[in-house]
Parts: C-alpha cells; sequence; structure tokens
C-alpha cells in the first residue's frame, strides 16, 4: 500500500463521500471541505498511522504537501 492510499484510507474517516482512487496530490484540504480543526486531526492520525511527528509550522495546503512532509520525516 502506497502513502498516498494510506492517505486516502485515513481521508475517508473523516470524509465520508470520499470515492476511493479520487484523493491526488494536487487535491486541496480546501477542495475536501475541511477546515482547520479537520486538518489537525489529519495530522494527528498521519502521525499515528506513520510514526512520524509534523510540526504546526508546515504549510499544508494539499495533499501532496502532507505527503511531502511525510515521507522527509520518514527518511529521517
Amino acid at each position: 500500500m502506497t502513502n498516498l492510499e494510506k492517505l486516502e484510507k485515513i481521508f475517508a474517516e473523516y470524509k465520508d463521500d470520499l470515492e476511493p482512487g479520487t484523493l491526488t496530490e494536487e487535491t486541496s484540504f480546501e477542495e475536501l471541505n475541511f477546515d482547520s480543526l479537520d486538518v489537525v486531526d489529519l495530522i494527528m492520525a498521519c502521525e499515528d498511522e506513520f510514526g512520524v511527528t509534523i510540526g504546526e509550522d508546515q504549510e499544508l495546503k494539499t495533499v501532496g504537501d502532507l505527503l511531502k512532509v511525510i515521507e522527509e520525516s520518514e527518511a529521517e
């Protein structure tokens, strides 16, 4: 399972109508109608799933931004 697929699974927990395979790196949190609290919840879920720490200073606007931070943290 790719990191994007793992993210899609996590996102689906917060967005019931998310169709499998529709999440891309270009998908923005705004497009998904996630508010700031949703994003915080997602980040915490991602930290648990991937075993990484995502700093609050990260500017995350898209799924790709989140993936990049996760992959950089995994590489450390």
